[in-house]
């Protein structure tokens, strides 16, 4: 008679890093903006408790990306010619931003150029790969038939791109130019990429068998990358005056405000959605790497709404993200400790024989 053993911490540790989702650098993002929130306000403890959170997600999952990298390539590969997984990947380049813009608001203006040419470099091979990959790849036809809110990430990446270039511009001499002229066009092409996705995602939502299974936390994303189109609108009509932030400036400042309108007008849409899938349609609420996604737009919605508020002199605006956010705080400590919860029942506690 064969005797089967029970897989040891190692062997759940290689099983975990093998299927690692590649959007969980979500949680960099959701840690970070709300770092970022809290500071604005003042709120410097939960502020400092929430960047440590914030890097050490960041360095870790780093290291189970790599390692991920070089020991299962198959598995990577197979995530990049999924166009409803491959998208996933830009979350590395809005969780490295993040993290940096953080970081500037404490003056660490080196780290934050760090990482921005990490993400600016990760943005512009990623922008070129994932869609090649992913869409034009050989997946079966029609692609429309997979996407999903993921998608909506790759307008994200794009505007932490241009967050992150105006956090940097006051402090950079010489190149101030060339960071408003990469702060501008980053936000342009977010913007368009915004636009192109929300029809694509449209036209999947009419066109085919769409069930409560497929409602997931990620379509949250529409709401935040508009959330995040605003924020790095505000960093730019905030920057100084340059040629390209000249041209711009009012018609950045006003997008702005109607694309926090539109992201404003979402947020009771998604609720409505989440009560259909999980109390309508019983579908049970369980812990997921893609809840990240849902706690990133609820933060950057405040933190947006904090900016916008500042840069425009809307206080209403900046009254309404002063208590998102801690909506938004509530809701990640919650998701926070079922990760915890989750992670102890599939990794460190032995299989019951």
């Amino acid at each position: 008679m064969s005797v089967t053993h029970a897989p040891t911490l190692a062997d759940r540790v290689r099983t975990g890093v093998e299927g690692l989702a590649p959007g969980y650098f979500a949680l960099v993002m959701a840690s970070g903006i709300l770092s970022v929130g809290m500071e604005l306000q003042g709120h410097h403890v939960l502020s400092t408790l929430l960047l440590v959170v914030c890097a050490a997600a960041f360095v870790l999952l780093l290291s189970l990306t790599a390692w991920r990298f070089v020991a299962y390539r198959a598995a990577t590969t197979e995530d990049f010619l999924d166009p409803r997984r491959g998208f996933g990947f830009f979350t590395f380049v809005a969780g490295t931003n993040v993290l940096g813009v953080r970081l500037g608001l404490d003056g660490h203006y080196t780290a934050t150029a760090v990482l921005f040419a990490l993400a600016g470099s990760a943005w512009l091979v990623l922008g070129y790969v994932v869609p090649w990959t992913a869409v034009l790849g050989p997946q079966p036809r029609p692609v429309v038939a997979t996407a999903n809110g993921t998608w909506f990430i790759w307008t994200v990446a794009s505007q932490s791109v241009a967050t992150a270039a105006a956090t940097l511009e006051p402090r950079a001499g010489d190149g101030r130019n060339a960071l408003a002229l990469i702060a501008v066009v980053a936000w342009s092409v977010g913007v368009f990429l915004y636009a192109a996705t929300g029809v694509i995602v449209a036209l999947r939502l009419m066109l085919y068998e769409f069930g409560p299974e497929d409602l997931n936390p990620p379509y949250w994303v529409s709401m935040g990358a508009l959330a995040i189109t605003v924020l790095a609108g505000a960093r730019i009509v905030e920057m100084a005056d340059a040629p390209m932030v000249d041209a711009t400036r009012g018609l950045v400042a006003g997008l702005a405000v109607v694309f926090w309108a539109f992201a404003t007008w979402l947020i009771p849409p998604l609720v409505a959605a989440g009560w259909w899938r999980h109390v309508v349609r019983k579908i049970p609420l369980r812990y997921d790497p893609t809840l990240w996604s849902m706690i990133f737009p609820l933060g950057m919605y405040a933190a947006a709404g904090i900016y916008l508020g500042r840069a425009d002199d809307l206080p209403l605006v900046h009254r309404i993200a002063s208590i998102e956010l801690w909506v938004a705080f509530a809701a990640a400590v919650t998701v926070f400790v079922a990760m915890l919860v989750h992670v102890d029942r599939t990794v460190r506690r032995p299989a019951p024989r």
